[in-house]
């Protein structure tokens, strides 16, 4: 059955008295409706907005908005893009559906609408995925279900997000791709990351150039920590026999000394340390 549309305008008056069932379109002040807290979308084209809102001029708002309402205001569910053109023309109010959902199916309905655009960048999306499982308490695999997707697509997109921003930026800014990315954090260190992802800007590395060369890069610092262990175990090993041939050689000498005091000769042995060594001191008394 079809919806029936009414096309009402709602004034301060009756903003809180009107009747509005959810599939019935009303136009509401721009100044009474505020963003989503868990809008994935962080960054918006000027040029993008600017043709939109041109658009808005000549043709209106076509497709309504999706809001809730809120205390004395109205929150954004779906449409940010829309609301921001519709205030750079200058309208006043946008047609709009309301909702009554609660703060976490507002957050899942802000966040498949947006992906469903397939225009966010990779870490919007990312956390656009942990806002939803922060929101609504969610596990992994129940936000999987929530999106349609796998746990391990859920877990691989979350993962992004250990990257810091000022890498995050870098990838964007040169349009590596998310396999870039993922590569990246096999690399745990962030300095060495930071500069392996330098080369790959600097050279112009594709996925399958940059996934060797960090390949290599990770393989080189094992041998070299190979290398490492080897010459420490090397000095370990020879401060150990060293050790255990200056003991050998103390025992020698004690018993040099006993063997001249069993044939009845006065013998005095001390040992005390030297500063640059250790001194031994025999005397052998007259008879």
């Amino acid at each position: 059955m079809d919806s029936k549309l009414t096309d009402k305008h709602i004034s301060d008056d009756s903003l809180y008295r009107f009747p509005v069932s959810a599939t019935s379109i009303v136009r509401i002040p721009i100044r009474l409706i505020v963003p989503n807290p868990a809008q994935p979308r962080k960054t918006f084209s000027d040029d993008s907005l600017s043709a939109l809102a041109d658009s808005i001029r000549r043709h209106g708002v076509l497709q309504p908005l999706l809001v809730r309402s809120i205390e004395r205001h109205y929150e954004l569910i779906a449409g940010e893009r829309r609301l921001r053109a519709a205030a750079e023309a200058e309208l006043d109010s946008v047609p709009c559906i309301i909702r009554s959902d609660n703060p976490c199916k507002s957050a899942e309905l802000a966040i498949i609408e947006n992906l469903q655009r397939e225009d966010l960048n990779i870490f919007e999306e990312a956390e656009a995925i942990r806002t939803l499982i922060e929101t609504c308490s969610l596990t992994q695999e129940s936000a999987a279900a929530h999106l349609s997707c796998s746990q391990s697509y859920i877990a691989n997109k979350l993962r992004l997000l250990k990257l810091p921003p000022d890498q995050r930026r870098k990838i964007l800014e040169f349009s590596l791709t998310e396999r870039h990315a993922r590569a990246l954090l096999r690399i745990k260190d962030n300095d060495e990351r930071e500069s392996v992802l330098s080369v790959i800007i600097k050279r112009g590395l594709n996925v399958a150039a940059a996934e060797e060369y960090i390949e290599e890069f990770i393989c080189d610092k094992e041998r070299a920590a190979s290398a490492k262990r080897a010459s420490r175990f090397d000095c370990d090993l020879k401060r150990r026999l060293l050790s255990r041939d200056m003991r050998l050689f103390y025992n020698s000498i004690d018993r040099a000394v006993e063997s001249v005091r069993s044939c009845g000769f006065e013998v005095e042995s001390t040992r005390r340390r030297a500063v640059d060594g250790t001194e031994i001191s025999i005397l052998i008394k007259s008879s």
